[in-house]
């Protein structure tokens, strides 16, 4: 596993070559990352790879989790971030990486085939999604873990009420 956050050329496809099979290579250095994918790919065909840019999949940076982060945290009234809420996070967007792609995703990108692999481990930032997943789960851990400044908190009620900001809500009938 190669974790980069360096100076573009910090990494050599002769170092990738070597590396034990199914690397997982996040480039991250911007605006060139360390080794970019199709340098990666001259020499092995079955890494994993991320980058911080737009341009190549998987693009590693903060708009899916800060702005996320913050908002689970702000609505429990949270004292602090702690490791277990950016856990929470981290793991909210692996999950989500692995759900269906929605519609309106594939179709900012113009790509109908985007599903989860090698080159979709990362949800992309036109999913709306990434707010009800990432916030509730450092909400929930927020609450889990004492931080939180809540008397009561309902997790799917919490859920929902971040779905109807994205997509809205039914009118409710008297």
């Amino acid at each position: 596993m190669f974790l980069g956050l360096s100076v573009a050329g910090a990494l050599s496809k002769e170092m990738v070559a070597k590396m034990a099979p199914e690397p997982v290579i996040f480039a991250l250095a911007n605006p060139v990352p360390e080794i970019l994918p199709e340098e990666v790919m001259e020499v092995r065909d079955d890494a994993i790879i991320a980058t911080g840019r737009s341009d190549y999949p998987n693009q590693t940076n903060n708009v899916l989790g800060f702005p996320f982060i913050f908002r689970g945290a702000l609505d429990v009234r949270a004292r602090k971030i702690t490791e277990g809420m950016k856990m929470a996070a981290a793991e909210a967007l692996a999950a989500l990486a692995k759900e269906p792609v929605p519609y309106y995703v594939k179709a900012a990108y113009h790509n109908e085939n985007i599903a989860y692999g090698k080159e979709h481990i990362i949800p992309l930032p036109f999913n709306k999604e990434a707010l009800i997943w990432v916030a509730s789960a450092v909400a929930k851990a927020a609450v889990e873990e004492g931080v939180a400044r809540v008397d009561s908190f309902d997790y799917n009620a919490y859920r929902e009420q971040l779905r109807c900001l994205i997509y809205g809500c039914p009118e409710e009938t008297e």
